[in-house]
């Protein structure tokens, strides 16, 4: 009894397999149909194989593209108003203090959360702005941080890097550089010292895969200009997703 059960088994196996090659090859015989087709109809040989590719990722001449420091400053400032953000040229971190102080008082700001990083530790924000409470991020376990960063009317950040050619500020995230601050403020102010600014956005990319994936950051985010949305009847609403205001204060 057991040898019959186990020869139906088989059986039944070896037509299931046979159904399902059959399929494949009826398959295989519509799409050969169908793609002949075209060829007919486009009046040229259908490839039986695949193009050959000279070159692997970008040409040789565009990993060595380049722009001057002053070129690589005009083109991502023309790149990044061109996407709605502003952007402010300052000389060294007293003209960006200044700045953010005269800006916060502008703007009538009441709350700041600003990264845990040394050059903001540097800038004294506390002091300059006595009447706005400024927070540094993940300095206080207890409070609720992205709940924080949601209510600030302004996010301070230093950018890890930014690429001319796109108009693009790289902000990398760690429990000392939550994404918050830079996505849930109204407004975003994101220092860039000059030296970070390079040409392409390869140059920026490069450092990622050298890294390698176990020491690659929580979080790489690419901000070209404040958050921008559009339904599908193409109604642009901005600061849905974001920030509304972004700067870039380019310094050094």
């Amino acid at each position: 009894m057991a040898d019959r059960t186990h020869t139906r088994t088989q059986s039944l196996l070896l037509s299931h397999q046979e159904w399902l090659a059959q399929l494949a090859e009826e398959s295989l015989a519509k799409q050969k149909t169908f793609i002949d087709g075209i060829s007919s109809k486009l009046r040229r040989p259908r490839a039986h194989t695949p193009p050959q590719h000279p070159y692997r990722g970008a040409p040789d001449f565009w990993r060595t593209f380049e722009w001057s420091e002053q070129e690589r400053i005009e083109r991502f400032t023309d790149h990044f108003k061109s996407a709605g953000g502003h952007v402010v040229r300052l000389s060294n971190m007293d003209a960006v203090k200044q700045f953010i102080t005269e800006k916060a008082t502008e703007l009538s700001a009441k709350y700041i959360v600003r990264q845990n990083q040394q050059e903001l530790d540097d800038l004294g924000l506390e002091k300059a702005l006595p009447d706005a409470r400024v927070s540094t991020w993940n300095s206080d376990a207890a409070e609720a941080w992205k709940a924080r960063a949601a209510e600030a009317d302004i996010g301070v950040v230093v950018a890890d890097c930014a690429a001319a050619y796109t108009g693009s500020i790289t902000v990398m995230s760690s429990k000392d550089k939550g994404r918050s601050v830079s996505l849930l403020p109204t407004v975003l102010l994101a220092i860039i010292p000059v030296e970070r600014l390079k040409t392409r956005l390869g140059e920026v990319l490069i450092r990622f895969d050298e890294a390698g994936r176990e020491n690659l950051p929580a979080g790489i985010h690419f901000i070209s200009g404040p958050s921008r949305s559009a339904d599908i009847e193409n109604d642009l609403t901005i600061g849905v997703h974001g920030p509304g205001i972004v700067y870039a204060l380019i310094v050094g």
